[in-house]
């Protein structure tokens, strides 16, 4: 099972799309596998070591690049384009994690990112990387 902790600002945003995301767990029958809280950014650091990887909303960049600066946190933390963020489906989320995981399993550096996206903003997909990349 796989553990993801959904970080916004305030735990407002992030409160509401677990919500969306808990109900796509059942819906897709994903809860032997995937399991979503939310928390406010600030308190993330606290929590880490009970999460396989944190995924945060894109407005957190510059706070993730200070926790990372800081604290050098040893869990994968991802960063998910606003799109993806604002429409977010477990199975475009639960992709990218796998995909996260693997990525920082080999190279453990934060925050984790895909090839071209060093800078989120930018990133204009709402689907998983390796969907929004096949040919």
């Amino acid at each position: 099972m796989i553990h993801i902790l959904l970080c916004c600002g305030g735990g407002f945003s992030s409160s509401a799309l677990a919500t969306k995301v808990k109900k796509d767990i059942q819906q897709y029958h994903l809860h032997d596998e995937f399991e979503i809280e939310f928390s406010p950014f600030m308190i993330a650091k606290e929590k880490m070591g009970n999460f396989d990887i944190v995924v945060c909303c894109p407005h957190l960049t510059y706070d993730v690049k200070q926790m990372v600066k800081n604290s050098n946190p040893d869990k994968p933390i991802y960063i998910l384009p606003p799109r993806m963020y604002g429409l977010i489906d477990i199975r475009e989320l639960s992709t990218d994690v796998l995909d996260v995981l693997e990525m920082y399993k080999h190279t453990p550096i934060n925050p984790v990112h895909f090839p071209g996206e060093e800078n989120i903003m930018r990133v204009t997909r709402s689907v998983a990387y390796r969907r929004s990349n096949a040919s």
